[in-house]
């Protein structure tokens, strides 16, 4: 199963003033001069794009550009203040309390940057634990979690907790936890931007095999341009909220759409093709 995202106008303002600022932005005031006007601050700006079913789809951008708060629209944890979100062509925005429950139970999960785990449950409770909250049997339960636990490599420590886990390790569980749910969609915000160098390449390697096999929808957020042309069938960068350029890796690197993404790309640490 996979799934279409189309991104139609979304805009996002956060402050007590969104229609002065929607009204600045139509004007072409930037960020900055909306926030000094109206105290309001715009984290995506009017963006529209379009995520093919299976792609590994890739959204960068320095802090402050608007990818985390743009990613936690296809699951709602935040709404736009304009726009549509279309998944297989239904507009999510629409989905009342009971349906948007199960779209995230059963559509979108995540992987966020600071592992979100459980710290007084086991890993095999940690990963099964989406299972859990579906309404999925007991047995289902210990069952997707033990295969997912062995095929992120943490096989033998299913009993063990958190704490005792490197980084990496629990990073591996929160992987498998969002794979245990087999969501048609699975977004990844900065995920392993808290990893040690290595540790950060192997998750890499992980991800991009899994990928082969699974033929996820995935959305994965980054600052790191080489993390982004390694993992990325087509790669967004946002400034500002708004949307610079979508492209495939070589399209980023050898034809970049302006002096900010220019900067990127001569900023790379290493070569990745």
């Amino acid at each position: 199963m996979m799934a279409n995202i189309v991104l139609e106008g979304v805009t996002k303002v956060f402050g007590n003033r969104p229609q002065q600022a929607l009204q600045l932005l139509s004007e072409g005031l930037g960020k900055d001069e909306i926030l000094e006007r109206c105290r309001c601050v715009v984290g995506v700006a009017d963006l529209s794009l379009h995520i093919a079913a299976g792609e590994s789809f890739v959204i960068m951008g320095l802090s402050g550009s608007g990818k985390s708060t743009l990613v936690r629209h296809l699951n709602r944890l935040i709404d736009p203040t304009c726009g549509r979100i279309l998944v297989d062509g239904q507009d999510v925005l629409q989905l009342a309390p009971k349906a948007l429950r199960e779209y995230r139970r059963h559509t979108v999960s995540m992987v966020f940057q600071s592992f979100a785990l459980l710290p007084h449950k086991t890993v095999l409770a940690n990963v099964g634990y989406g299972l859990h909250l579906r309404g999925d049997s007991p047995a289902r339960c210990t069952e997707q979690a033990m295969a997912w636990v062995d095929t992120v490599g943490l096989k033998g420590f299913e009993q063990a907790y958190p704490e005792q886990l490197s980084g990496g390790m629990r990073q591996r569980v929160g992987l498998a936890r969002a794979l245990a749910v087999d969501t048609d969609i699975l977004l990844l915000d900065e995920a392993f931007s808290a990893l040690d160098p290595l540790t950060r390449a192997d998750m890499q390697d992980q991800l991009r095999a899994l990928q082969q096999r699974l033929h996820k929808t995935i959305v994965f957020i980054t600052h790191d341009l080489d993390e982004a042309l390694r993992l990325g069938d087509r790669i967004a960068i946002l400034r500002d909220g708004r949307l610079i350029q979508v492209g495939t890796p070589q399209d980023i690197l050898t034809r970049p759409a302006d002096g900010y993404v220019e900067r990127f790309v001569q900023r790379r640490s290493a070569p990745v093709f």
